[in-house]
């Protein structure tokens, strides 16, 4: 009876872990967010454009949106995406994922594909700052803020 309570005990703590993990293959929404096992994620501590949203470079128009969603989803390949908790904010539960230790975050503002933001700016302001020195990404050309696109878009 006792062997039959601590097995009890163990998949209870399985199931419902103190911090939300989720693990799995991922779906990409746009460049700062994900869909695993019909969960949307949305990655913390960043914000890339919409996947409709334009930039400019050289006076030309791209697609910069769709070109951020692509990066994400080169990085998460066909691997498995694992997911942590890490907080809330405005947009509700955000979290930091991971594919084998590449923090996908770090990953998407190195490149120039998202831009740092909220509390946590400082931990992806380095790859901010590299990435806008070396002119990558969004960084090649001109492009309005994500947050300011999306609020332009909702009058």
């Amino acid at each position: 009876m006792v062997h039959r309570a601590a097995l009890v005990a163990v998949v209870a703590l399985l199931a419902f872990p103190a911090h939300a993990e989720i693990v799995g293959k991922a779906r990409v929404i746009d460049g700062d967010t994900l869909e695993i096992a019909g969960r949307r994620i949305r990655l913390h501590g960043i914000d890339a454009p919409e996947s409709q949203q334009t930039c400019w470079v050289g006076g030309r128009e791209w697609a910069c949106g769709r070109e951020a969603a692509f990066a994400l989803a080169y990085e998460t390949g066909m691997h498995w995406v694992t997911c942590r908790e890490k907080g809330g904010g405005g947009g509700g539960t955000a979290y930091v994922c991971t594919v084998g230790h590449r923090d996908l975050g770090a990953r998407m503002v190195g490149a120039g594909w998202a831009l740092a933001v909220g509390g946590d700016q400082a931990a992806y302001a380095g790859e901010e700052t590299a990435a806008r020195a070396a002119r990558k990404g969004l960084w090649r050309g001109e492009f309005v803020l994500p947050w300011e696109w999306r609020k332009a878009r909702a009058r």
